[in-house]
Parts: structure tokens; sequence; C-alpha cells
């Protein structure tokens, strides 16, 4: 096959191909052809580039399942094309393997760090190389299997990688509630999730339990749980490269929501409370402390009291246990369960 043709393939949906689209981008002719005539042979659809920002252009048209990246090209390299494609919402889940004549550690390294999930070595062997890319597309398609699962049923689920902040795969629901939650879109997980990923992180590796994060906002309450999932630090990192602590760590989280605006109306409305004195004495009658509520609303703990010196007169009460009792007396079908 020419490299002429090679160079102008057009990229195809991935819904049009006939089997799993595999991306090779490569400055060299003679690798593109040999890579391109094994790979079809075996069945796979295959596009190809002959530099970086062709190669992100492809990349996000035509969402290959895997590609096969050039480390070092002229102009932008393949570190540069991995850390662009990582940190794209559309590409962030593609597994990238380098293609490098380069071994020595550093290299392998910058590999891994730039968002590889393996390398191969030049020059290219195809039988190597075809087995890498089996082992990555059939993870990677389990994975996407998954995502697709937890959207039909509606969960709010997503992976950070806490190292770097950088939010690996999320569902639409996910990023629906990311979105209203924290004002973020793109592949960077938003401050304050990462700074709790990190903190919780740190204290199940020390042997303790990761506790669920509330945040509210208005009526509106998210709860998000921390789940550990198996990483280099756990398995062995690729190419047999050890890890420090943490260094590639991710983390399942899983957000819920419920809506407290009918909880806060009826406060406002039985004890002739402003929006935000209902919403502390609403998290005062679940058993929340002033630092506690303070976190979840966004507030300071100083804050959190100056409300409380308002709301206890309105209330006819002296302390905060017997204003959390009167809240159960008289909403508590709809505070629900209580929970501290």
């Amino acid at each position: 096959m020419s490299s002429d043709r090679l160079i102008h393939a057009t990229p195809a949906p991935l819904s049009q191909a006939g089997g799993d689209v595999v991306l090779i981008v490569d400055d060299m002719p003679d690798n593109l052809s040999l890579l391109h005539d094994a790979l079809d042979e075996a069945g796979y659809t295959v596009l190809v580039a002959t530099d970086g920002p062709s190669a992100i252009a492809r990349a996000r048209q035509a969402r290959p399942a895997i590609v096969l990246l050039d480390a070092m090209m002229p102009g932008m390299d393949g570190f540069e094309v991995a850390r662009c494609l990582k940190a794209g919402t559309d590409t962030a889940s593609i597994p990238i393997v380098f293609m490098t004549a380069l071994t020595e550690t550093e290299h392998v390294v910058a590999a891994f760090a730039a968002g590889g999930v393996d390398y191969v070595t030049k020059p290219i062997q195809p039988r190597e190389v075809l087995a890498r890319i089996a082992a990555h597309t059939q993870t990677a398609r389990v994975q996407r299997q998954a995502r697709n699962a937890l959207d039909a049923f509606g969960h709010a689920t997503l992976v950070v990688r806490p190292a770097d902040g950088r939010l690996l795969w999320q569902t639409a629901l996910a990023r629906s509630l990311l979105r209203d939650y924290f004002g973020s879109e793109g592949s960077a997980a938003p401050v304050p999730l990462i700074d709790w990923v990190r903190r919780e992180a740190a204290a199940r590796r020390a042997g303790g339990i990761a506790q669920p994060w509330v945040t509210a906002r208005g009526g509106r309450r998210l709860t998000l749980e921390l789940h550990p999932m198996e990483s280099g630090d756990e398995a062995g990192a690729p190419g047999g490269l050890a890890n420090e602590p943490g260094q590639d760590e991710e983390w399942l989280i899983v957000a819920s929501e419920a809506n407290d605006a009918a909880v806060i109306e009826a406060m406002m409305a039985a004890f002739r409370l402003t929006a935000r004195e209902a919403e502390v004495l609403h998290w005062v009658a679940r058993g929340k402390t002033n630092r506690d509520i303070g976190d979840i609303l966004g507030l300071s703990p100083r804050t959190v009291t100056k409300h409380m010196e308002h709301i206890l007169p309105k209330l006819g009460v002296e302390t905060r246990t017997a204003a959390a009792g009167l809240v159960l007396n008289r909403v508590g079908r709809l505070l629900g369960p209580v929970r501290g």
C-alpha cells in the first residue's frame, strides 16, 4: 500500500467501521505501511496520521478504540499528543500505546506520565503489536460497556486520578451534576472534589475508612462516596515500573442527589426563617456540626454560628439540641431518616 494512500485515508465514524478502529501515528511511511497491512489483515479498521495536530483531529473525529503513537516526531512529539488527547473529554478514555526506540527509564516513565497504557519498541514486531492491541481494546470495551450500563440506569459515576487531578471518565448524569454543583467542564476534576479524594485516599492507605462527602446547593444535596479501583500501586505498573504510593491510583466516585427543597420550604414557613437559616437548621437537625455545615453550604463555621444566633430566638429555644428536636417534631416526616 502506498504511503500517499495511507496519509490521506479519510477517518470513518466508529459506528461505520467493520472492526475496532486503530489510529496509527508515525512520521515514517515504512512503519505506517507495515502496521497498516498487519492490522488490516487482522480485521481492524486503520486510520493514520503523520504529525501531532492531524493525530489529535482524527482521534476527536473518529474516536478510535486505540492509538499507536510514535514517541519521537518532528514538531509536536508523541508525549505532547498524548497529553492533549488525555486532556480532552471525548478522547481521554482512548488507550494509547507508544512506539519508541527509546528504552531508557526516563523515556518510558515519560510515556506513562503522558497517559500511555503500554509501549512497544522499534523495530516494530507486528505480532507483538497485535497482542498488545487485543489486550487493551478488550479492557477498553469492557469499561465502555460499563459506562453505557451506568448511563442507562441513571447512575452518576466517575473515575478520577488524584495525582494529577484528571477526570478519566464519567457518565452523562455525573457530568451534569459536576456542572450544576461545581460549574466544571472538561477533563480536569473540580478542585474541591480532588482535595476530598486525596484526603480520603490517604486515610484509606493509612487503614482508615473513606468518609462520604455531602455538598448542597439550595435545596439540592449531593452525596459522593469513594471506592478504590485496581491501579498501578496494587497490580504493578505497566512495563514493570515501580510507582510511588498513590502515584497512579484511580478512584471510583458514586454520586447520588436528593432534593430537600420541600423540607427547606416547610421549615421557612413553620419557623419564619430565611432560606439560608432554614438550610442551616436542616443540617443541625441531621446532627451536623457547624464545621460540617460550613463545608456543605460553603460557609465559614463562624457564619454558621451567626445564623444559629438568629435561629434559636425564632424557634423559642436556647440550644441546638432543642432546635433539632423541634424540627423533628414539626417536619420530621419530610426530613426522612436522619443520619449524623
